[in-house]
């Protein structure tokens, strides 16, 4: 019998299989899909690190967080500077001087601080929806371009019928810096993202093409817990409903050209473009390739044949997830982590940190 049954094997379930590991607890893990890594599965393509499931950059805040991931791979010194593309109109993203300048025609922060002040009086009292939120921090003009026709085609839904929650930040800089993250810790492992999954479960049994839900009673039975890190409503057969996701569809093409679009991430910020990024891997790792490797990104109504990506958590399915995180905190022997098994976003670091502390209280006996 395994000390432990992880299921999924992203990278939640990777972290806490290596820190088990280094315990001496045997691990089994079941993945559903061909392959480990779960969305940050990475695949060569003509020698390009190729992302399968939408870009992956790491970046933290957190020394400890850095020098922990460090030990899986030599990372490289990328830093995120993506491009925005308007009905052909091409802006810097993070909102700084470079877009203000292209917008306005302006070439001081004063000019810029003065035109977004004064359009973000258009908001009075607290925002109620995504479009006041935004308008709020950033005026009328960088929302239209840059935010509305991409949110909605990201959410399915009009801005004004999003929840302002779901606008975390907008980050707007007064200089000419084109670093997305103020994170000073920023990079790719060179070599991609599953060779670092590999490392994390050696010493692990992986079962690939296999679901636990299919027969949970039957895999419980092989191990003293279960740590799952699937959506946690499938865990309860949906009993009070599924919580609600936005789905992505990624269309991958290698293109006879060394360099596509000379920057690894492209926003489509107009409602006519029907993808919302294209990704040119090979800028990840700086790749000199001969050809290059796209994926044009499209958001999609989720439903539940679909791989779930961000959970729509406004008021309704926050309450439902309590529902559920309430009955698996009774779930005798199981645990759940994740993205999916929390019900929320995590960046790559978060998952990480919370993966560490789920291990450090189980495992500190």
């Amino acid at each position: 019998m395994f000390d432990y049954l992880i299921v999924g094997s992203g990278l939640f379930g990777a972290v806490f299989a290596y820190e088990a590991r280094k315990k001496g607890k045997t691990c089994l893990v079941l993945e559903r899909r061909d392959h480990i890594g779960g969305n940050c599965y990475t695949q060569e393509w003509s020698g390009i690190q190729v992302h399968k499931y939408g870009a992956h950059i790491f970046r933290t805040s957190d020394k400890k967080i850095w020098n922990y991931i460090q030990q899986f791979a030599q990372f490289n010194h990328f830093v995120n500077s993506p491009i925005a593309n308007y009905n052909g109109r091409i802006y810097n993203m993070p909102f700084n001087m470079n877009t203000f300048s292209k917008m306005w025609d302006i070439r001081t922060p004063d000019e810029a601080k003065r035109i977004i002040a004064d359009q973000r009086k258009e908001i009075q009292g607290e925002p109620k929806n995504l479009e006041e939120k935004a308008i709020s921090l950033v005026g009328r003009d960088i929302y239209e371009v840059l935010v509305k026709e991409y949110t909605e085609k990201q959410w399915g839904r009009p801005c004004t019928e999003l929840p302002e929650s779901i606008l975390r930040r907008l980050p707007v800089r007064f200089t000419y810096d084109n670093n997305y993250f103020n994170d000073p810790y920023q990079g790719i492992p060179m070599g991609g993202y599953t060779k670092i999954i590999e490392k994390m479960f050696e010493g692990c049994e992986i079962r690939l093409n296999t679901d636990f839900n299919s027969d949970p009673e039957g895999f419980k039975k092989l191990a003293k817990k279960v740590l799952y890190t699937g959506t946690i409503d499938s865990y309860f057969n949906y009993c009070y409903g599924p919580l609600e996701y936005r789905s992505l569809r990624f269309e991958h093409e290698e293109l006879n050209t060394d360099n596509y679009q000379g920057v690894a991430v492209v926003n489509y910020t107009d409602k006519k473009t029907p993808y919302t990024r294209v990704i040119e891997h090979k800028h990840f790792e700086f790749g000199t390739q001969p050809t290059t490797v796209i994926s044009r990104e499209y958001p999609l109504e989720w439903t539940m044949e679909m791989e779930p990506y961000y959970p729509i958590n406004d008021a309704k399915n926050q309450a439902n997830y309590e529902r559920y995180a309430q009955r698996g905190r009774q779930e005798e022997n199981v645990l759940f982590g994740g993205r999916l098994g929390e019900y929320r976003y995590y960046d790559m670091q978060d998952t990480i940190r919370s993966a560490l502390e789920l291990a450090e209280k189980e495992l500190q006996a």
